[in-house]
């Protein structure tokens, strides 16, 4: 593991109890190494049930490997001692707080928030006024439209200042314009803070737009297919260049032959 590295995946494999009327418990991934340099996005992607969700939860510390290990700044990944941020595909607000109150929900679960100081006020006040909620404070998520909800849920992640953001398909339950514009909130963020961040998308575009890594996974059971270093990440200008369109077919294509060998793969032992 490179010193600069924030999360490494040492052969990680994850498996599952054995489903009635299986005879073995089923891997969700197996032999996984992966390094993730620090301040880095790497976008996760692949067909489903390929094992993207679980490689967070592993760095989570929610699920417990059955071989290999998680290595967070070179340490035995623990949540108790890395500042760990998630952001789920359904934004993950309490219906029964107020804006304000969802997004210091992190830092006071982690006792970093401290009432009335000036500091900290600053700090959420002006994070706001980047998202555009301010006038949203005293709302609850019930009377917010979807874009609105995830910028709270933005907003909640970047206060806390996490080591590492955990983001689950954070922008595929909005609309095509809605998530576009999601992407450059995030990315306008992440350019202040560099947080290291793992983002799982099924969207080939997010993955270019976010990614300066983008890990291509195959399944049955889920493994990486292949790594791509990817010059394009991280930079709000080359949305709509040829080169990212260049760049978005062949990935297109990537997916699209890692998918046919996964189905050629499994259809051989289904034979055997």
């Amino acid at each position: 593991m490179h010193t600069n590295d924030m999360i490494a995946f040492e052969h990680l494999t994850v498996r599952y109890p054995a489903a009635k009327g299986q005879n073995k418990p089923m891997a969700a991934v197996e032999d996984v190494s992966l390094t993730v340099p620090q301040g880095t996005v790497c976008a996760i992607i692949g067909p489903s049930g390929c094992g993207k969700s679980t490689l967070l939860k592993a760095v989570a510390g929610l699920i417990e490997p059955s071989a290999g290990r998680v290595r967070l700044a070179g340490r035995a990944a623990d949540p108790k001692s890395a500042c760990i941020g998630f952001m789920p595909q359904n934004y993950g607000l309490l219906p029964w707080q107020t804006v304000r109150g969802n997004i210091l929900l992190g830092c006071r679960i982690r006792g970093l928030w401290h009432e009335g100081r000036a500091a900290d006020e600053e700090r959420l006040q002006k994070l706001m006024a980047e998202l555009h909620i301010e006038e949203f404070s005293a709302r609850y998520p019930r009377e917010l439209s979807g874009g609105q909800q995830q910028r709270v849920s933005l907003a909640r992640a970047f206060l806390l200042r996490p080591d590492i953001l955990l983001m689950d398909e954070p922008f595929s339950a909005l609309d095509a314009i809605t998530r576009e514009e999601m992407q450059d909130v995030f990315l306008k963020l992440w350019q202040q803070e560099h947080i290291t961040t793992l983002l799982v998308t099924h969207y080939v575009e997010e993955a270019l737009y976010l990614g300066q890594h983008i890990v291509v996974m195959g399944a049955h059971p889920g493994h990486i297919a292949r790594i791509i270093e990817n010059p394009l990440g991280g930079r709000a200008e080359v949305r709509g260049t040829q080169e990212f369109f260049e760049m978005g077919r062949g990935l297109r294509e990537e997916i699209r032959r890692i998918s046919r060998e996964n189905t050629e793969n499994t259809g051989k032992e289904g034979q055997a």
